[in-house]
């Protein structure tokens, strides 16, 4: 009876990336739905939106299962087509190439993408008023969900 109740959930791969760089390759339970959205719950809605300080994950080197403080969490990665970038079809986004340092000098490169009205699409907009705490940087095959409170500086690069 109370499997009944219990939420359907998939195992998805991502990497945990600590202040300082340690590192941890991890399996995350995410819901088969969610709300906001069409497919199944991401990481970014986990980590912006569970209201969960703590959050289940099991190593992939030990299969231990460890609770981790999202808030502690520098970045973590998943595979892109893990975290689509839905945007309105009709609408031509706003893209900035950036190298995004961390406090502890970690840096990472990649493409910030988001559509806002015109009169506020600076990146400087989005990074301040519309960007979630972990906001999505795309790395080629991968997107690196950054933690803001943990960012020194964003840096766009020429193109």
């Amino acid at each position: 009876m109370l499997e009944s109740l219990s939420v359907p959930k998939r195992r998805v791969a991502a990497q945990f990336v600590l202040p300082g760089g340690a590192s941890r390759n991890v399996a995350v339970f995410l819901a088969e739905a969610a709300p906001g959205h069409t497919g199944g719950e991401r990481l970014s809605d986990l980590l912006n939106n569970s209201g969960s300080l703590f959050i289940p994950a099991v190593d992939a080197d030990t299969d231990a299962m460890t609770f981790v403080h999202c808030e502690n969490l520098a970045l973590a990665r998943v595979a892109a087509e893990l975290e689509p970038n839905v945007v309105d079809q009709f609408t031509i986004p706003t893209e900035h190439e950036v190298e995004v340092t961390m406090m502890d000098g970690q840096k990472l490169r990649g493409l910030i993408t988001y559509v806002l009205p015109e009169a506020h699409s600076r990146l400087t907009d989005y990074l301040n008023n519309s960007a979630p705490a972990f906001f999505p940087v795309l790395e080629g095959e991968r997107v690196a969900l950054v933690n803001k409170r943990h960012v020194a500086y964003v840096e766009t690069l020429r193109r």
